[in-house]
């Protein structure tokens, strides 16, 4: 007999009703996320405001620095933070700025560039969005692309490339997320053949990645995204006034001595450094984790062909990705200050005040996602998205399951701020209930589901105030957080409607391809900005008439 789900009803949504209303009305983060945790302490407190005062603490926000993995994240952050702090004072990231400026003359190409390397840093979503943004800002800064515009394209194509990679992070916990679903149906297939087969059935992720880079070829925008870039543009403010980036000024604008000699390298090899070192780490970790496991096959593998593609694939499923991050941002550390002390760009004492302003920038970004990671964790305790879930189940027929599991992924992630729990909470329900009411279909209806699971999670994750990749996002491309959600949203709203349109209605009505559906996704977007949007500098220049 099915275990009985336990929740609180509809009293489970009032953290994320209070964290975004309260984020939208009152634009500070910290005490919205705060207030909302207290209100979900309350009620699993009986109703008690001082017990839940205290739960708060002890519980949610204690609780989240203390998990091991968020730990991790927050010392990553904290030193890779620090690194970017050396090359910021060493005069390395205005260098690279200068050299990319003489390459990217205008906000078009620099946007371009920007969504280029979004798509390199493929194996990892956090690595992605705090390289990509702490890299490219000083660009998008001196080209006059406003910080809204820089987080949508780092937040854009993070999660939904890293999520669709070959390797990556994501790959082994999709897969296993698979294998447990179909085990359940009682259907054996190799299990990353169906990873690979989902990929074209990932409609959001995919017309999303092809809509930014139309965004950035076409210079349009519309809608908040387009007042801040008029307003970058013609001002040259990169935030609006009164907007709080989610980095401090001691990085964003720190001072460089006029005799500075300004040289590439002195970025390029600490941030190479750091990348390199996170896939390193990632396949030392995760064979330490293989060879310590039971799973014997594996370890028969790695012994055999070490770095056979199908057994770097499972090492890194095995890999803890946030430790491979700490080792790889220290690396990142010692390597820019071995540099700037070798050269004598900057004395003992000098680098080790601008690793600590550039780790103190961060500060209060670490706090937004430490309580972000604690507003999860409570809307697991009162079983949100169980809620949600039992709401529609058993309720739909088979046809329009992947649109109304694309919805309610959605809803999940924007209410609880995770891509991953969503995932993980749909797919064994999603795969089931199509594989049984389709009489067994195995085809595009239940390709089209699955891929529908990952994207509705990462849809709803673009538009949360609370989720840690989007929070991040703010913090690497130094923008005001709610800015960076309200200027983001209409976008990922348009993007999730065209996927509808395109993919999953069709795609569960009628067994269109994927290759059909996609191609036309983009279209799609192509027209939508170029009927629907507008180029700053011609807003600029109709205004001067």
């Amino acid at each position: 007999m099915a275990e009985a789900v336990q929740h609180y009803g509809i009293l489970s949504l009032i953290p994320p009703i209070v964290a975004i209303i309260l984020a939208f009305k009152t634009k500070q983060v910290l005490p919205a996320l705060f207030a909302a945790i207290w209100s979900g302490a309350i009620i699993l407190s009986g109703g008690n405001p001082l017990t839940g005062f205290a739960l708060t603490i002890e519980k949610y926000i204690a609780g989240s620095v203390a998990d091991s993995y968020n730990a991790g994240i927050i010392v990553f952050d904290i030193a890779l933070g620090g690194t970017i702090g050396i090359v910021a004072k060493s005069g390395g990231a205005k260098a690279i700025a200068d050299w990319l400026a003489k390459k990217a003359k205008d906000a078009r190409s620099g946007m371009l560039a920007t969504w280029a390397m979004g798509l390199i840093i493929f194996f990892d979503d956090y690595s992605n969005t705090l390289l990509v943004g702490t890299t490219m800002r000083p660009l998008t800064d001196k080209l006059k692309i406003s910080r809204e515009k820089l987080a949508f394209i780092t937040d854009s194509t993070a999660a939904p490339v890293a999520s669709m990679a070959f390797i990556a992070t994501w790959t082994a916990y999709e897969m296993g997320l698979l294998r447990d679903a179909f085990a359940l149906i009682g259907v054996k297939a190799n299990i990353y053949g169906v990873f690979l087969k989902s990929i074209p059935f990932r409609f959001y992720s995919l017309i999303m990645i092809g809509f930014v880079l139309i965004i950035a070829l076409t210079g349009k925008d519309y809608g908040p995204m387009l007042k801040a870039e008029i307003r970058a543009r013609k001002t040259g403010k990169l935030v609006a006034d009164g907007s709080v980036p989610l980095a401090s000024k001691e990085l964003t604008e720190m001072e460089i001595r006029d005799d500075m000699p300004l040289r590439k390298v002195n970025a390029l090899v600490p941030i190479l450094t750091v990348v390199l070192f996170v896939i390193i780490g990632l396949y030392i970790n995760g064979r330490r984790a293989v060879l310590a496991s039971d799973n014997v096959l594996l370890i028969n593998q790695l012994n055999a062909t070490p770095f056979a593609f199908s057994v770097i694939r499972d090492i890194l499923g095995y890999a803890n990705a946030a430790v491979a991050m700490m080792w790889a941002s220290f690396a990142g550390t010692l390597v820019a200050a071995i540099m700037v002390l070798s050269q004598k760009l900057l004395t003992f004492r000098e680098t080790i005040d601008a690793w600590v302003d550039g780790a103190k920038s961060l500060v209060i970004a670490i706090m937004v996602l430490v309580l972000a990671w604690g507003i999860g964790s409570m809307c697991k305790d009162l079983g949100t998205a169980k809620f949600l879930i039992t709401i529609l189940e058993g309720k739909i027929s088979a046809s329009i399951i992947p649109i109304m599991v694309f919805l309610l992924g959605c809803i999940i992630a924007f209410s609880t701020g995770t891509s991953w729990g969503t995932t993980a909470l749909l797919m064994p329900i999603a795969v089931p209930l199509v594989f049984e009411l389709s009489g067994g279909d195995t085809g595009v209806l239940l390709y089209t589901t699955i891929g529908a699971v990952f994207t509705g999670a990462v849809l709803g994750d673009h538009c949360s105030p609370i989720s840690d990749t989007t929070i991040m996002s703010s913090m690497a491309s130094a923008s005001d957080h709610i800015d960076h959600v309200k200027t983001q949203m209409p976008y990922a709203m348009t993007v999730g409607l065209i996927a509808i349109i395109v993919g999953y209605l069709p795609g569960a009505l009628f067994g269109i391809s994927p290759f059909i559906s996609v191609p036309v996704g983009w279209i799609l977007s192509y027209l939508v900005i170029k009927y629907k949007g507008k180029r700053a500098e011609d807003c600029i220049l109709e205004e001067a008439k």
